[in-house]
């Protein structure tokens, strides 16, 4: 598996010093408020759970599965619900986690049909962001780190379900998932 990595992009190290500096910036944000984590799986939970642990407000988890990418490498544009939350969102303080937007088409997606349910607020946390990917226009309330446009994988993301268990944010290469 470490084979396939091109270059590690974020370490171990980095991560953990980020999502700390995530976490506190949540903590002061909703000073007295509960959240409601929602994980975009299956990339957000190693993420989501290491974010969760350093925000020190009431903190409620709960999880959807969207798809827009089938077997391939990048974006269709069509967003299926594959599983929709347990939880009622109705004045709730929703927060949003996912592991990286890239074209925004997914989450802009995800982000309207929550917003027809109600909540009191929603936010949107990322650990990356691609901007220059972007089509869709997505507020990030809070980001992580901005990356290039490369194949990243490690930390919850992956390439046919493969790689998500690496402590790090690598760069996969590109024999590996190209033709």
């Amino acid at each position: 598996m470490i084979n396939d990595v091109e270059s590690v992009l974020l370490s171990e190290e980095k991560l953990a010093t980020r999502i700390a500096e995530i976490g506190a910036e949540i903590t002061n944000d909703y000073a007295g408020k509960e959240i409601l984590m929602i994980g975009v799986l299956r990339g957000a939970v190693i993420f989501m759970a290491d974010l969760a642990r350093s925000i020190k407000v009431p903190v409620a988890i709960d999880f959807m599965a969207v798809s827009s990418y089938g077997a391939g490498t990048t974006s269709s544009g069509v967003v299926r619900i594959l599983k929709d939350l347990d939880e009622n969102v109705e004045g709730k303080h929703l927060l949003v986690v996912e592991d990286i937007i890239d074209s925004g088409l997914t989450l802009n997606y995800l982000l309207d049909n929550l917003k027809s349910r109600k909540p009191a607020s929603i936010k949107l946390c990322t650990l990356l962001n691609k901007p220059e990917r972007r089509k869709v226009d997505v507020k990030i309330d809070y980001n992580g780190f901005n990356v290039p446009d490369y194949f990243v994988i490690g930390y919850g993301l992956d390439y046919a379900e493969k790689y998500r268990n690496l402590p790090f944010i690598g760069i996969l290469k590109p024999e590996i998932y190209k033709d």
